[in-house]
């Protein structure tokens, strides 16, 4: 008998997914829209990896692997020895890098808008999904669901580091500045 490599269980065609503890959920629990929407900025990351230069590319690689702890944590509710959960030291990374970046790069003087190079433009996309991800966990706290704090401040600061890397791939031609219309 031939076993078959199956992508699909139908353990989801109810509606439901499965947690880390084995607990079910519906699909339109605010946990899951979190766990989906820190997927949809990865996916977003590896979109902006295509364009991106080497130290950039480099930071987005180990982000990647950091979004797949971070949905892990995020499905994983309750205390569960040894479970995958983001550590203070990757959120302390991430604040690195931040001021890292931000250091070498002139004060903003304006908004900027979500423009610029494909890799700039690309990593704006990443942001404002990010900041989504943000918004869906807040949204399953604010309904229970305890998540860990360094999740938490790990994609709050993810958010911002994009941005910062956004800029620092428009650098060659500068920030793409917003025009209030009154300036138009």
């Amino acid at each position: 008998m031939v076993k078959l490599n199956r992508i699909y269980t139908r353990t989801g065609d109810d509606g439901s997914t499965g947690l880390v503890d084995g607990s079910r959920r519906s699909k339109a629990d605010p946990r899951l829209h979190a766990v989906g929407t820190v997927d949809e900025t990865n996916a977003a990351i590896g979109l902006a990896r295509l364009s991106a230069p080497p130290e950039i590319g480099q930071a987005l690689a180990r982000i990647q692997n950091d979004l797949f702890d971070l949905g892990a944590d995020l499905a994983t509710p309750g205390a569960i020895e040894g479970a995958l959960r983001i550590v203070p030291a990757q959120v302390s990374r991430l604040e690195a890098e931040i001021d890292e970046a931000t250091a070498a790069m002139a004060p903003l003087t304006s908004f900027i808008l979500p423009a610029g190079t494909p890799c700039a433009t690309a990593l704006h996309l990443a942001r404002t999904i990010c900041r989504r991800a943000e918004r869906d966990a807040v949204a399953a706290v604010e309904t229970g669901d305890a998540l860990s704090t360094p999740a938490l401040q790990y994609i709050n600061r993810l958010s911002d580091l994009l941005f910062v890397l956004a800029r620092r791939a428009n650098a060659a031609d500068g920030d793409i500045l917003w025009e209030p219309g009154a300036n138009r």
